[in-house]
């Protein structure tokens, strides 16, 4: 089997960008970041009358409010985002399209959360924005992954994205944050579909090239959020809380996409392609060794999940 370039492959799934970019719009639903957040909580933090922040202002638990703001932090790197798959992708055709249209879909999260956390008081906001200032000066970089890497990343990614949304608008313990956190959490899984049916076609056109990107990029990832000020002390916090843990992560993100791509299954032809599945299938069975000792962990001191 012929080893195809990147950018032979990327020119092979042109068709499928451009079906996959109509079927999004079609279905994409437009929501308004403004009719989603409770003006009517909003009150000044300076100025005459001005009330400043205090920690017993928010209602949300430490585990809601960091996730709150991991969440946001993360979201706010758009522009770094928007780069990177840009020049992996390139500015034209239906692939520029796309990126184009996926940021300004995202753009409306960081927006809406910022506004809610505000208007709620649920965040320090001084706090908030010196991290938001040195997380996007610190910016974000997919680092040597190619075209193909990066389409398998942000699938996990989406999809991680969308679990962590979905789970903290519900321990919030607000009707208001719930209902905006599934709204958002509603574009992101419309993104993971893109990625993952384009990852599907790709698989169809080099399983084995493919696969092996699968496996490299299930055993190395990591959330784009990590370069955040304080993101492995917010992380523990989400996780303790379960809110995004690893056995979340290997049950409803890493094993839905293998068992949707058919990865662990597909016949291959290559010793390369043959190794990088049988690789996947250990790294699943780690991360379930690992949920199991999260678990066990939690148990022996009392802690829910």
């Amino acid at each position: 089997m012929r080893t195809l370039t990147e950018t032979e492959l990327l020119c092979e799934l042109e068709p499928t960008v451009a079906a996959n970019l109509n079927r999004h719009l079609a279905t994409s639903q437009e929501w308004l970041p403004h009719e989603w957040v409770p003006w009517s909580r909003g009150r000044d933090f300076t100025g005459d009358g001005g009330t400043p922040w205090s920690e017993h202002q928010s209602a949300l638990s430490p585990a809601a409010r960091a996730a709150f703001e991991l969440n946001l932090l993360t979201e706010d790197n758009l522009p770094s985002y928007h780069h990177e798959l840009l020049r992996r992708f390139g500015p034209d055709g239906a692939w520029g399209t796309w990126v184009r249209r996926w940021t300004a879909e995202e753009a409306r999260h960081a927006m809406a959360i910022r506004d809610y956390v505000l208007l709620c008081r649920a965040v320090d906001p001084v706090a908030l924005e010196r991290d938001r200032m040195a997380a996007m000066q610190a910016g974000w970089s997919a680092g040597d992954k190619g075209p193909l890497r990066s389409i398998v990343y942000v699938s996990f990614q989406e999809l991680a994205t969308r679990v962590s949304h979905r789970n903290t608008g519900r321990l919030a313990g607000d009707p208001v944050a719930d209902r905006l956190l599934a709204r958002i959490a509603a574009d992101e899984n419309l993104h993971m579909i893109f990625y993952r049916d384009l990852v599907m076609t790709a698989l169809e056109i080099a399983p084995d090239q493919i696969l092996e990107g699968i496996a490299a990029e299930a055993a190395s990832f990591d959330m784009p959020g990590t370069a955040v000020p304080g993101f492995r002390r917010r992380a523990q916090q989400i996780a303790a809380a379960g809110i995004y843990d690893v056995r979340r992560h290997r049950d409803e993100v890493v094993a839905p996409l293998v068992r949707h791509w058919q990865a662990l299954t597909r016949t291959l032809t290559t010793g390369a392609g043959r190794e990088a599945q049988d690789r996947l299938g250990k790294h699943l069975e780690n991360l379930e060794s690992m949920a199991r000792r999260f678990e066990e962990r939690h148990a022996r001191r009392g802690d829910p999940l």
